[in-house]
């Protein structure tokens, strides 16, 4: 017998199933750790601000929203107010509208 024969089948991916493989929902974030000690001040606020960005650019793709002219800072704030986020500065929204850029 063939050594191909005996292989277990592998499951179906997205890409590869024949109907939608079913995602687990609800999504749970992953556990958060600390920040590193010692940094500057400085570090921090960018640290957030751009982990505060990609949360809001991911919350806006799976609204619709695909192209960063759609995402004015209205539709930023909104969305933001959605997932339980504090609304974000201007800086924020255009690292919004920058990650959505960079990302295609």
């Amino acid at each position: 017998m063939p050594a191909a024969a005996l292989k277990p089948k592998p499951l179906p991916t997205q890409s590869t199933a024949k109907r939608s493989v079913q995602l687990d929902l609800p999504y749970v974030p992953v556990a958060k750790r600390p920040l590193p000690p010692g940094r500057p001040r400085d570090w921090y606020v960018t640290h957030n601000r751009r982990l505060k960005a990609m949360r809001l650019a991911i919350a806006l793709l799976d609204s619709g929203v695909y192209v960063p002219n759609q995402a004015r800072n209205e539709t930023i704030r909104t969305t933001a107010e959605l997932i339980g986020v504090h609304a974000p500065s201007d800086t924020t929204c255009h690292m919004v509208r920058a990650l959505m850029r960079y990302s295609r």
